[in-house]
């Protein structure tokens, strides 16, 4: 189904504080940030979504990465619990809006949980087992949203989509670390070279799929497959370990 929504909010003023180990963060700029933010809102609206504009915040530096806010699924929102305490303040002004389109409750403790960690399937979700979400996150998730959601247990990554994202089709892009998973059993899964690992978080809307500039042997795998590639300058995204999926909630 074409989503019809995205829900987005451009980096604020403490953009550079964010939580990040990249080795260039400190040349972080966030003027060239919100410029690459607002060229991929107007990507997605040029790919037929509504975008709908959460307020900045210029307190919470992660604000722009609305989608560890909550988990979308079925005209139903699980609000997130987040890992940090750093990131909590964040969800207010989204769990406001999502409130006006979808039934909505919050996850709550000891669970902790961020959309980054969940892959939507047609029937069911995928989430990862990680730093930022736990098996109780998990089970809230699954009881509320009342899906199947299968696992991936990795405690030593961040989010699941930074290694594997869906682009429809029952077609798969993955890090090779995670290809053969028994979760990816049936989809044709795209593996990104070593050297392009970024790429393999994609943003598919319809035919369209969002990739990170700089990776063309991995731009190359998704156009074989048959889809439509758009790439897009996300440098400043990268540097705060946010990726294109992390930009939006997608409805």
């Amino acid at each position: 189904m074409m989503p019809k929504l995205a829900i987005v909010r451009e980096p604020g003023d403490s953009y550079s504080k964010c939580i990040s180990c990249h080795p260039l963060r400190h040349t972080i700029d966030v003027g060239k940030a919100r410029r690459q933010h607002a060229e991929y809102c107007r990507v997605l609206a040029d790919l037929g979504l509504e975008l709908i504009k959460v307020p900045r915040d210029d307190e919470n530096p992660d604000s722009c990465f609305v989608e560890d806010n909550a988990v979308i699924h079925r005209g139903k929102a699980l609000i997130c619990r987040m890992a940090k305490d750093s990131r909590r303040g964040e969800i207010g002004a989204v769990e406001s809006i999502l409130k006006g389109m979808v039934k909505v409750r919050r996850a709550s403790a000891p669970a902790t949980m961020e959309g980054g960690d969940v892959v939507h399937f047609s029937d069911r979700l995928l989430s990862g087992v990680t730093q930022r979400t736990n098996s109780h996150g998990i089970s809230q998730m699954r009881e509320w949203l009342d899906v199947k959601v299968d696992t991936v247990e990795d405690p030593s990554i961040v989010h699941l989509k930074s290694y594997v994202t869906y682009l429809g089709r029952d077609f798969v892009i993955s890090m090779k670390r995670y290809s053969k998973h028994p979760t990816l059993k049936g989809f044709t899964v795209l593996v990104v070279p070593e050297d392009e690992g970024y790429a393999a978080d994609t943003l598919t809307i319809g035919d369209t799929v969002l990739m990170a500039r700089g990776r063309p042997k991995s731009q190359a795998l998704v156009k074989d497959a048959g889809f439509d590639v758009v790439s897009l300058d996300v440098s400043e995204i990268e540097k705060c370990e946010g990726a294109l999926t992390c930009l939006s909630l997608i409805l």
